[in-house]
């Protein structure tokens, strides 16, 4: 997710109107956008582990969860 993908978000949210890109209310927002995308990918690859086997299951969990050092 981009800086300018999260800024987007804030407005959409009423957080701000336009947060400036050093702002400490941005870095706040920033932060839980990320803990937000790590939760899920987690819990995407949790029902992977459910309901994929073998090889194809391995690789679809290390793809989720390379996700987040993309």
């Amino acid at each position: 997710m981009t800086q300018d993908e999260i800024i987007e978000m804030v407005v959409q949210i009423g957080g701000c109107d336009r947060p400036e890109y050093d702002s400490p209310a941005l870095k706040i927002f920033e932060t839980f956008a990320k803990l937000v995308a790590q939760h899920e990918r987690e819990a995407c690859a949790k029902i992977c582990d459910e309901f994929c086997y073998g090889s194809t299951k391995i690789l679809v969990e290390k793809a989720i969860r390379a996700r987040g050092q993309a």
